[in-house]
C-alpha cells in the first residue's frame, strides 16, 4: 500500500471474507469453531454471501470513486478451497459466481506460493492454532496449492504466481515488480 501511495495511486485495503460490516459477521462464522462446523456447500454459500455484501458495499463504490482496491483473497480462494480442496464441482462454483457477481473479477491476482509444510509452519507461528482452514491436514493444503497453480495457469493474463519461499524483502520486491509490469505503473520500494 505504501508503494501505491508513493506512486500517487489512491488505494483501499480490504480482505475476504470480510471488508464490510455484514461480511465481517459472516467471517466470524466461517473461521471460528470446529473444522467440521460447515460442509463444503454451506461454506461456499456463506463465502458468496459475504462476497456479495463486500462487493456491493465496499469494492464497487470504491472503484467507482477511482480508487484501487487491494483485497486479501477473492473468488479464486473459493474455487481453490471449496473446489480443489473440498471437491465441489468447479463448473457449479463458477455458475454461482456468475449469479452473485456476474463477470466481476480482479484486474490482477497475485498468488503467493510456497511448499505446504512451510506455509503451515508460518501460519502456526503467526496465529498459534490457526483458523478452521489452517487446522486442516496437509493433504487438503496440497490440493489447495495445486488448485491455485491450476487457476493461475488457466488465467495467466490475470494471475501471477509469486515464489513466497524467500525472505519478506524478496517477496515484496517480486510483488511490486508484478504489479508494475501487469498494471503499467511505476512503483518504488
Amino acid at each position: 500500500m505504501t508503494a501505491l501511495a508513493r506512486a500517487g495511486i489512491a488505494a483501499q485495503r480490504t480482505r475476504e471474507p470480510g471488508g464490510s460490516e455484514g461480511a465481517e459477521a459472516i467471517r466470524r462464522l466461517l473461521l471460528e469453531g470446529a473444522e467440521e462446523r460447515w460442509d463444503a456447500t454451506a461454506e461456499t454459500l456463506l463465502f458468496y454471501a459475504a462476497r456479495r455484501e463486500h462487493a456491493t458495499r465496499l469494492i464497487r463504490p470504491t472503484l467507482d470513486r477511482g480508487t484501487w482496491v487491494v483485497c486479501d483473497r477473492f473468488a479464486d480462494s473459493t474455487i481453490a478451497y471449496q473446489g480443489y480442496g473440498r471437491g465441489l464441482p468447479l463448473a457449479e462454483l463458477q455458475a454461482l459466481h456468475r449469479f452473485v457477481l456476474g463477470d466481476f473479477a480482479p484486474d490482477l491476482t497475485l498468488i503467493l506460493d510456497l511448499p505446504v509444510a512451510e506455509g503451515l509452519a508460518r501460519a502456526a507461528k503467526r496465529s498459534g492454532d490457526g483458523d478452521r482452514f489452517e487446522r486442516l491436514d496437509a493433504a487438503f493444503h496440497e490440493r489447495l496449492r495445486q488448485g491455485f497453480r491450476q487457476i493461475a495457469a488457466a488465467e495467466a493474463q490475470r494471475c501471477v504466481v509469486i515464489d513466497a519461499a524467500g525472505d519478506v524483502e524478496s517477496v515484496h520486491v517480486a510483488v511490486l515488480q508484478a504489479v508494475a509490469k501487469r498494471l503499467g505503473v511505476t512503483l518504488g520500494r
